[in-house]
This record gives structure tokens, sequence and C-alpha cells, in this order.
């Protein structure tokens, strides 16, 4: 079975004034998504931040969601590094503080080879024993791809390593992989401007940017697609590309960052290197978030 089917969020982690961790404002994130129609949390993953949270905070993080959440939604934690101890590390510390599942991405920077990836997810998975892991391929920010021969290989071979979140754009890709694991694989987009096109590979759902602002419609897009409403799940999906376009106009999570300010969920400011929104982008976020319905303050 699934961790989750849907629209999982990639959630962003709020900061305060001095860039310590605003736990009260998580708080109210995480209520708002289990009221709003996500279908999973997803902590500590590229839209949190976690290039730039310490390990400390990054585990603090982790706990503080799962325990707040109370089951009410599963919970995901994003446990990657380019080094494979501390990888095992904080898969071992997000499993024992009872995350539903793990999502590790590439190790970036070191440019793995695949023999190199089949060798430091294996290792993570075996020290975790049966917490579920979901890899991360999005070699346009790690520099390293997994080939589809090579997630067959770990999904047939290694018991807890069930999916993957799949951000290369590749769409032929993805099809090999699906192609490779007879369909036998949790896959979920990594990307808010291809959920149908994966749910209708045999997807399960989209890891979101998107459901940051707008969860129900996200998650909306998913259900209908499993209803058999395919017609109304493109409609929607096509209906998103605007935003979704201003949410990636420049390195996420910089946009959705400052989406959630104009709808009055200020999350606080972001940890250089990344840097605020340029004004002439604000205003394009602006106006494709009106007119796709969002109320802005």
């Amino acid at each position: 079975m699934a961790i989750f089917t849907g629209a999982g969020v990639a959630i962003v982690t709020p900061f305060k004034e001095d860039e310590s961790i605003n736990y009260d404002k998580l708080d109210e994130l995480i209520d708002f998504h289990c009221e709003n129609g996500t279908d999973s949390i997803i902590i500590c993953g590229t839209t949190g931040e976690s290039a730039t949270l310490t390990e400390e905070e990054h585990m603090e993080c982790v706990k503080f969601t799962i325990d707040r959440t109370k089951k009410r939604i599963p919970v995901i934690a994003g446990t990657g590094s380019n080094c494979t101890r501390t990888a095992i590390d904080m898969s071992k510390e997000a499993a024992e503080h009872g995350a539903d599942g793990l999502l590790l991405v590439t190790p970036y920077y070191n440019k793995a080879t695949q023999a190199g990836l089949m060798a430091h997810y294996t290792a993570v998975a075996k020290e975790v024993k049966t917490t579920p892991i979901i890899m991360y391929s999005v070699a346009s920010r790690t520099g390293c791809n997994i080939e589809p021969a090579t997630v067959a290989a770990l999904v047939k071979n290694v018991d807890n390593i069930v999916g993957i979140k799949e951000a290369s754009g590749n769409i032929g890709q993805v099809a090999r992989i699906m192609a490779l694991t007879d369909g036998n694989i949790d896959l979920y987009s990594g990307n808010d401007d291809q959920i149908v096109p994966l749910l209708s590979l045999g997807g399960k759902g989209v890891i979101s940017v998107l459901s940051n602002i707008a969860p129900q419609k996200t998650h909306d897009i998913c259900a209908k697609f499993f209803e058999g409403d395919v017609k109304g799940s493109a409609k929607m999906q096509l209906e998103a590309l605007p935003l979704v376009e201003q949410l990636f106009s420049e390195v996420n999570p910089i946009p959705v960052k400052k989406a959630m300010q104009l709808m009055g969920m200020d999350c606080g400011s972001l940890r250089m290197p990344l840097t605020e929104l340029t004004k002439e982008h604000e205003e394009s976020l602006a106006k494709a978030m009106k007119d796709y319905g969002i109320a802005l303050v």
C-alpha cells in the first residue's frame, strides 16, 4: 500500500525575523493542510530549505511535524544527504520519531555513479529496516540522475524502497521506469505542471509546491483522475499552469514563500543564499494568483 495517494505538500519552513524556525507558524500550517485536502506532509525537503537547516534544526522540525500532525495525514521526512552516513543517521532518527516514510534525494555535488546510487540507497534502507523510502530524482538540482534500470533494480531488490518522486521532466524516462518495474512502484510527480501525465502512467500523486497555496485544488486534480474524470482532471491541470509557471519564475521556494505572504500566511524570509522575489516577478505572481481565484490581503 502506498504511503499516500493524491497531493502531498512539500511544505515550507517558516522562519522568525532572526531566522530561527517559527514553530507557531508551522503548527498553523500543519492544521491548515490537515483541514484543506492535503493528503500528506513532506517536511524538510527542497521547498523546506533543508539545505540551510542544521542537522539539529532538521530533526527538531521533523519531530515537531510528526507530533503535531497526530496521524491525521501521513508525514514523510526529507532525510537525504550527499553523505551516506548522514543520510543514514537522519533517516534512523526520523523513523524513530514515527515518520510514515522517508524522502531521499540523490546525493548532490558528489555526482555518484549508478553503482554508487545503488549502494547509497541500499545502505540507508538496510538501516531503517521497515520504514518505506521514496527516492527523489531531480538532476537539475543535484547533477545526478537515477536511471530507470537503477530505479527498477532497487525497487525489486530492496523491500522498503517503494517509490520515486520523479522531477526530471522527462516523460520518456518516467514511462521507462514504469515499464521496467511493471508498474510496481509508487510514482509521484515532482513537477506541478506534470501531475496528470504522470498519473496517466500509473502514478500515485504529486509531491507539490502548489499545494502550499492551493491544497484543495491540487488534491482535486488527483481525486478527479482517480474517480475516472480524466477530462476534468486535465482541465484543472491546465488551469493551474499559469500559476505554476510563476511559482517557478525564480528558484523554489522563493516565489511560494512570497505567495504565502500575499495570502496573509507570512512564513518569514528565506535563508541566504536565497533572496527575496524581484518586484517584477512579484507582480506577475500576484496576478496569476488572482486569476486562479486565490484571495490576496
